[in-house]
């Protein structure tokens, strides 16, 4: 059982019910909140999320609800909501000084902030933990291994959380660098979508690998200067997300990208879609940080106008191809 910590999860999305298994898989009673009452419903009658997450059977010990006040009593709370839903779901909630583990992946629109700074407005008194990583979230339901990093300033509290956490499949490992874990998580997602167009353009092997090591240093680059560290960048909440999210259409980015490579329009694949790929989102809103730090992120540009429909695939990577040479490491 769980190092004597409850846990609620915020979002019944595939990620949101896939955490509350991994959490649930010793026997721990895991409350899992859903927006919608039907959905919640549906979830503590079938013991499954037919929408988000289906033929996975749930653990009995997961009690899915849809009423804010089934959390009160919890130890900690798991925030897996949409980015841009973040603020909005936390102010349904009475916290206090209760963790808030932030499972979500991208920065708020309009102000540019990473979801622990919008946690740390909503809601002062909690402690803010960052929980990223390589991790499909139907790997992480079926009980298949995965390791995290879970990012806390204050390290006794990371190590009593992750010790909570900790399961026969799903090892977390620490870090202080909270801003290193998020970034991570936040442009991983853009420049999978990048790597999803090459693949549906037919671009090759060659140019996926390209984009994921220029994208690297386009997330290093970033990363610095928001002041994260570049151990934390070359670790799971980095590297290791990046080189996952890229490499498999079970990325929702990665199929996003890949149907715009394919010649689809970004409204049209966006509208089909009843889960959210984050890196549309995220990749306005990092070009402008980007552009106020004076940060170089041509890949990222190049994603926002495919999505924009600015420009089309070809001149997109005509454009990259063309730019000036400079050294590696500049």
């Amino acid at each position: 059982m769980s190092e004597g910590v409850s846990f609620g999860v915020i979002g019944a999305g595939a990620w949101g019910t896939a955490l509350a298994q991994m959490l649930a898989s010793d026997g721990s009673r895991v409350t899992l909140w859903a927006r919608e009452l039907e959905l919640a419903a549906d979830i503590a009658e079938s013991h499954e999320n037919k929408l988000y997450l289906p033929g996975q059977q749930l653990h009995p010990s997961i009690v899915a609800t849809s009423d804010v006040r089934d959390l009160d009593d919890v130890g900690a709370l798991l925030v897996v909501t949409p980015a841009q839903h973040m603020r909005a779901s936390l102010e349904r909630f009475q916290v206090g000084a209760r963790p808030l583990i932030l499972c979500s992946k991208g920065m708020e629109a309009g102000s540019r902030l990473l979801m622990s700074e919008v946690a740390a407005e909503v809601h002062p008194d909690a402690p803010i933990l960052v929980l990223s990583g390589p991790t499909f979230a139907h790997e992480v339901a079926a009980g298949l291994p995965t390791a995290v990093t879970l990012a806390c300033e204050d390290e006794a509290l990371g190590a009593h959380i992750a010790h909570a956490i900790r399961r026969a499949a799903f090892r977390p490992y620490l870090s202080r660098d909270v801003i290193g874990a998020e970034i991570g998580g936040a442009i991983k997602n853009v420049i999978a979508i990048a790597c999803g167009v090459a693949e549906g353009a037919g671009l090759g092997q060659n140019a996926r690998a390209t984009l994921i090591s220029r994208g690297f240093a386009e997330m290093t680059r970033f990363g610095l200067a928001k002041g994260a560290k570049a151990e934390t960048l070359s670790g799971l909440a980095g590297l290791g997300d990046l080189v996952l999210t890229c490499s498999s259409t079970s990325s929702r980015n990665f199929s996003l990208g890949k149907g715009l490579g394919e010649g689809q329009g970004a409204a049209e694949l966006l509208a089909d879609r009843r889960t959210v790929a984050e890196g549309a989102h995220s990749a306005p809103v990092v070009l402008e940080a980007a552009d106020a730090l004076g940060i170089d992120m041509p890949i990222v540009e190049a994603v926002n106008q495919l999505l924009s429909g600015e420009a089309d695939v070809r001149t997109v990577m005509a454009d990259l191809q063309a730019r000036p040479l400079r050294s590696e490491n500049a």
